[in-house]
């Protein structure tokens, strides 16, 4: 039954050449074990008849030797082409995370078990197709050899072929659910424990390491049942095939016997009968293979899950001309915000209060691009924000990942920015001072450069800063820093991104004092806006930093 990763594992077969010579090396290796059957026989038959011919000798030990080789050969191939193809679907994996953008649709565990272990069985899907192949391929020329023998050992040995085809259809069919639900449960563990690590000071604060490791934990049910019924399965085949397999040799044994006795073959074509009936039951040995094809099928369907998720953003060619004014229609996102109508004039700078769970976070999320709206639209310049290039919204986060080797190219992440812009959009955001005294400066490498909070919220600010962005959001951005350095920091702003406008998400009453508009958010909806000093003289407005006091 097809699968919707089926059509992804095909993509991956057609784009590498090296399969085909996996294909080559393993029918040489292959023909090579269909006749050294035939070689041992004639040795034997050699010896029991007290002769010596050269020529045989040789010809076995060229066998044996291809087959050691083929083998040799076929383990650094197999390796190189589920490397190259794992590879492959990490990179479009990743690029197509990256892709879909914020809110992520995927949690972080399950998306890291995706690309981890999901990538790495789908990556070895040729080298399996390969393997299973020659192992039919194998039962059909050892049928073959068999017929050539005496065509009654033939008759006697295709007597069990179709229990073998019914034991291995039996096997997929029941193992397919079984492994995709253990992919599945797997990515779910994943994702609870890398948010617990995450939280872990915060689980130690609180004292409730026992009640979070229950709840990391609470999948493992799920997991055991599905591993359970997958070996279950896998042990059923197991025990089933090795019964089939010696009473197929004793079958065939016993028809050859009667082939001695009636002079039709000799005592080597006896053992090269037993080999070759070995060789035909090789599939029923392929049951870990088979199992996993069909934990790569289910990996396949897990990567074509987050592959076939559509990517909103659709990003212009250039920037459109504008002052950068941002309108918001109707915009609202399930949860946070509802029916939002504002316009930022273009320019101004522009704070955003409210009580703790207001919508602050969302609004600023939509307005940088982070996060798509549920309702209405978000124009910056009359131009949907989805549809804007990144270069367009600069966002500084309250709690900011800073990627790059050194730290420089953390500031310069995404940008093509010169060290004098990095140097200007370090002092802009209070933090040059810091970075000149690391043991190598902007060249320091990231690792060895120890921040405090507010140091790498600085760093962060000036990463957005260097992109000159039209529009700049700062979300809490500068919250932990100290008032002083606060408002040297908004001073540069004003200063440095003069005629920008910029979207302050503030709880401090000095900041949204300092700014050319305020807007009061309640409960994901717009209560009011002005001036600080127009809305101070609602007492909501007031308790929103005094706290009702």
């Amino acid at each position: 039954m097809a699968k919707p990763g089926d059509t992804l594992l095909a993509s991956v077969a057609r784009r590498d050449h090296r399969p085909w010579l996996l294909v080559l090396n393993a029918g040489v290796a292959t023909a090579a074990g269909l006749l050294f059957p035939t070689a041992l026989a004639n040795t034997v038959d050699m010896a029991i008849g007290g002769r010596f011919v050269l020529t045989t000798v040789l010809w076995l030990m060229l066998l044996a030797g291809t087959e050691i080789v083929g083998d040799a050969i076929g383990i650094v191939l197999a390796a190189t082409i589920t490397s190259r193809a794992t590879a492959w679907l990490r990179h479009r994996l990743s690029k197509h995370l990256l892709a879909l953008g914020h809110p992520a649709p995927f949690p972080a565990g399950d998306a890291v078990s995706r690309m981890t272990g999901d990538c790495a069985n789908a990556g070895g899907l040729a080298v399996l197709v390969v393997n299973i192949g020659i192992a039919v391929v194998t039962s059909c020329g050892a049928i073959v050899a068999l017929a050539l023998l005496d065509w009654r050992l033939a008759v006697v040995f295709a007597v069990s072929v179709p229990l073998a085809l019914l034991l291995v259809r039996t096997h997929m069919r029941l193992t397919a659910d079984d492994v995709l639900a253990y992919q599945e449960v797997s990515g779910e563990v994943s994702a609870r424990l890398l948010d617990a690590v995450t939280g872990l000071r915060t689980i130690t604060a609180s004292g409730i390491a026992s009640r979070e490791t229950a709840r990391v934990l609470e999948p493992l049910p799920r997991l055991h049942a599905a591993g359970g019924g997958m070996w279950r399965t896998q042990a059923k085949m197991m025990w089933r095939a090795g019964l089939l397999l010696p009473a197929v040799e004793l079958a065939v044994l016993i028809a050859a016997g009667f082939g001695v006795m009636a002079g039709r073959l000799t005592i080597g074509e006896v053992l090269a009968a037993l080999g070759y009936a070995a060789l035909g039951m090789g599939v029923i040995g392929q049951v870990p293979q088979l199992t996993a094809l069909e934990r790569t099928r289910a990996s396949a369907t897990r990567l074509a899950e987050v592959l076939d998720r559509p990517v909103s953003r659709r990003e212009t060619p250039g920037l459109p001309p504008g002052p950068g004014e941002v309108v918001l229609r109707g915009a609202g996102v399930t949860g946070a915000l509802h029916d939002v109508d504002l316009t930022i004039p273009a320019g101004l700078l522009t704070a955003v209060v409210g009580r703790s769970g207001a919508g602050k976070s969302a609004l600023a999320a939509v307005i940088g691009g982070l996060s798509d709206v549920d309702t209405g639209e978000v124009l910056v310049d009359g131009v949907a924000v989805e549809a804007l290039p990144r270069s367009a919204v600069g966002y500084a986060f309250e709690r900011p990942t800073l990627l790059g080797a050194t730290v420089s190219r953390s500031v310069t992440y995404g940008t093509d920015a010169t060290p004098d812009d990095v140097r200007s959009a370090c002092v802009a955001a209070q933090v040059h001072d810091v970075v000149i005294r690391l043991p190598l400066g902007y060249d320091t490498p990231m690792q060895d450069t120890p921040l405090s909070g507010g140091e790498a919220q600085r760093l962060g600010l000036a990463r957005a800063i260097v992109r000159a962005p039209r529009v700049l959001v700062l979300d809490d951005a500068t919250a932990s820093l100290d008032t002083v350095t606060e408002s040297k920091v908004d001073s540069a702003i004003t200063s440095e991104l003069s005629g920008r406008t910029r979207v302050v998400v503030t709880h401090r009453a000095a900041t949204a004092a300092r700014a050319d508009l305020v807007v009061w958010l309640e409960d994901g909806r717009v209560r009011g806006t002005g001036t600080h000093d127009e809305l101070w003289r609602h007492d909501g407005y007031r308790a929103v930093f005094t706290g009702g006091e």
